[in-house]
């Protein structure tokens, strides 16, 4: 046994040793580069100005490529088709389209109730979308159809311009349907055309950057208070009440005081019939949950829901036994095309652009959502939506008058339990509130817009508030003063790591987001206080010194009578002899002390105009030192602008200020880490000049440093330092 371990202790040991060598090997790596500023990388790179290709150009080339490209671009089942595999993908598209079939015919019906029309419009519109959407749409996932938002919206419409008072017959307020029903067709097929119209434009502009706005936490807000719409719309139908049409802002609160005011008249018949519907198709679900891994597809609660009710009414007599409110007549057979009203445009124009916006954003968002769920790209689609709507055209054709005993209560109550999903996203606000207050604030925004302003302002208005946000978090980002992380080339916020230290003598500061006309002032203001130094208050009291000096030697120059040389020499070493001269002899008075302030001062003038050229520097008495102003503790400042995704005149109007600014407190200023497309801003805004070149933008924070610390301005270089970074 122990002949048996002992090679395999052997080959241990030998590992460790290897990996311990390996380990002190990567130790002592180290990678030598020159270093790089902006002017020098040009050259090494070879860089070449980006052409730029004139895009009108090819809208207008004619080619018989570019003629099927565009044909297979908006005729997308031209370029899928020939390629469908029957064998492998026709059983799947099968099943697909008979499992959503099924579920669009009760929730056809249904979502025709939300929107005001007769429920039979609800199978055309699972019918007509879903065909079309076979021969233009690029989605595999999105099956087009009735949708509670748009339903809901559509309904709000039909009730604001052709409610249920406009239509009361004689003295004892009948209700004349088959006029309201009439009316609201030719409302709606008018809005539906509208709505085609807006969203063939916005889909020729390019609308879908609508979606970049549109984040998740508002989409799932937004449907979530449409989810309330929907609720309280079914309440007349689970209560059996005759409500008041109500339209515009603050229409649910209205709706749902009116349905409180009216309980005591509800149907009992028909609430009885809702709340059973409700528990089977609830029943049925927990049971397709439990029973997903063994079912080849779920079994249809929402069918066999309505094909029982409706032969419980029939047989029973729901309506005349009890009240119960039915579906009533559904025609057989498709009704044939009618054109438009063009004198409802007017009327219908504000309301078909929302419901355009609305329903676009959020078919844009859902197929993008699958697309990138499922790996491809939104440009395909199956054949599944013609095998759905094959269905449906059946059912329309022959199998649709068979459910004219429907309880509308029934179809409220598949409309409200499959409302599930969305009713449980209030639980957002609770994981919002853990990951991020900021989208907990975008989602509490949206929610409550959409539940007192209705669907269509509520979108407005919750784009709007991301909009906001996102121009504040430019104007509140985080601004930081940079430090190595030790024996890296690394720079991390001082302020968060503790083992980060500043180098000596260089500041090197960094904004979380870009900088524009929006927030340039801020970061001026952030970076001179997070130096340390009142920049200001220096700049002001350098001027003012200076001015008094100017101010003596005039004086000086006229008592004195200097030639015209002298005086044209004022700022430079001369003059500052003559004010320390000044100083010296001021307090001598009389002919006296003014005959020796003249010898003194013609004396001193000769030996510093002879001695100017050596002692320049060492007497230059326009430095902060010398004027008696504090200097910062601080020698170089690096603008870190990793961040920077663009640059505007505003942004380069305040760089060209901070460059002004700190040199003339003898800090000298470099930028690092500038990305491509911004150096191409600089160069365009005519920011690099004699005064401000390539050689002060370099590729790193770490080049700008180590440049700063072999070209710093006093004192010798510290080679223990430069070693170290």
């Amino acid at each position: 046994m122990g002949l048996s371990e002992a090679p395999g202790q052997n080959d241990t040991q030998a590992l460790l040793s290897r990996t311990q060598a390996m380990e002190l090997r990567w130790r002592d790596y180290r990678v030598e580069r020159p270093l790089l500023n902006q002017e020098q990388l040009e050259e090494l790179g070879s860089r070449s100005p980006a052409l730029v290709t004139l895009q009108w150009r090819t809208w207008f080339r004619c080619s018989r490529a570019r003629a099927h490209a565009l044909l297979l671009q908006y005729l997308p089942v031209l370029a899928w088709l020939p390629q469908y595999s029957v064998r492998d993908w026709l059983l799947g598209d099968f099943l697909s389209g008979l499992s959503v079939a099924i579920m669009q015919l009760p929730q056809g019906l249904a979502y025709a109730l939300l929107a005001g029309l007769p429920p039979v419009f609800g199978l055309y519109s699972s019918f007509y979308p879903v065909f079309v959407y076979f021969l233009f749409g690029t989605s595999r996932h999105i099956s087009v159809g009735t949708f509670a938002v748009m339903s809901v919206m559509v309904g709000s419409v039909m009730e604001s311009l052709a409610p249920d008072d406009d239509f009361l017959l004689g003295l004892n307020s009948t209700l004349d349907v088959a006029a309201r029903d009439a009316s609201r067709v030719q409302l709606a097929s008018t809005l539906s055309v509208l709505v085609g119209l807006f969203q063939v434009g916005l889909g020729m502009v390019h609308f879908g950057f609508v979606v970049t706005y549109l984040s998740e936490p508002l989409v799932r807000a937004y449907t979530t208070a449409a989810s309330v719409h929907v609720f309280v719309s079914q309440l007349k139908y689970v209560f059996g009440l005759h409500l008041s049409s109500h339209s515009g802002p603050l229409s649910l609160i209205y709706t749902v005081l009116e349905v409180c005011w009216k309980l005591p008249q509800t149907v009992v018949g028909t609430m009885v019939t809702a709340i059973v519907a409700g528990v089977l198709l609830v029943l049925v679900k927990l049971l397709n949950e439990k029973l997903r891994r063994h079912l080849p597809m779920p079994l249809p609660g929402e069918l066999l829901t309505l094909i029982g009710a409706t032969g419980i009414s029939y047989g029973a007599g729901l309506q005349q036994a009890f009240g119960v409110d039915i579906v009533g007549k559904i025609p057989t057979g498709l009704v044939p095309p009618m054109a438009p009203h063009p004198q409802l445009f007017a009327k219908l124009l504000g309301n078909a652009f929302a419901i355009a916006v609305v329903g676009f954003a959020i078919a844009i968002s859902l197929g993008k959502i699958f697309a990138l769920r499922h790996g491809y790209r939104v440009y395909s689609n199956q054949v599944a939506g013609a095998i759905s709507s094959l269905f449906i055209l059946i059912i329309i054709i022959k199998l649709g008058e068979l459910f004219q005993d429907l309880p509308k209560a029934v179809l409220a109550a598949v409309v409200i339990v499959n409302l599930k999903g969305m009713v449980m996203q209030f639980t957002d606000v609770f994981s919002l509130w853990k990951a991020n207050r900021v989208d907990l604030l975008i989602w509490a925004v949206t929610f409550v817009a959409t539940i007192l302003l209705n669907l269509d302002l509520g979108l407005a208005v919750a784009v709007v508030f991301s909009l906001m946000l996102v121009v504040i978090r430019t104007q509140m980002p985080h601004y930081s003063v940079l430090g190595q992380v030790p024996d890296t080339d690394i720079y991390r916020d001082v302020a968060e790591y503790s083992g980060a230290r500043e180098v000596p003598g260089v500041k090197v500061f960094r904004s979380s987001v870009t900088v524009y006309f929006a927030n340039a002032e801020l970061y001026s203001d952030s970076l001179k206080q997070r130096c340390g130094v009142d920049v200001d208050y220096l700049l002001s009291q350098k001027k003012k010194l200076l001015r008094k000096q100017e101010l003596k030697l005039k004086r000086l120059q006229k008592e004195n009578k200097l030639p015209k040389q002298a005086a044209a020499s004022k700022g430079t070493s001369v003059s500052i002899s003559v004010n320390t001269s000044v100083v010296d002899i001021g307090s001598n008075n009389g002919a006296e002390g003014s005959k020796a302030k003249e010898a003194s001062a013609g004396t001193e003038l000769e030996d510093t105009g002879a001695r100017a050229p050596e002692d320049s520097k060492a007497s230059d008495m326009s430095s902060l030192k010398a004027l008696g102003l504090p200097q910062p503790d601080f020698h170089t400042l690096i603008l870190d602008l990793s961040s920077f995704s663009f640059v505007d005149t505003v942004c380069l109007k305040s760089l060209k200020n901070i460059f002004r600014d700190f040199r003339e407190i003898e800090v000298e200023v470099y930028m690092a880490a500038c990305h491509a497309p911004v150096i191409t801003q600089l160069e365009d805004g005519h920011f690099f000049d004699a005064s401000i070149t390539k050689q002060h933008l370099f590729a790193s924070v770490h080049d700008a440093v180590l440049f700063a610390l072999q070209h710093r301005r006093s004192g010798p270089i510290d080679p223990v330092l430069v070693t170290k970074l």
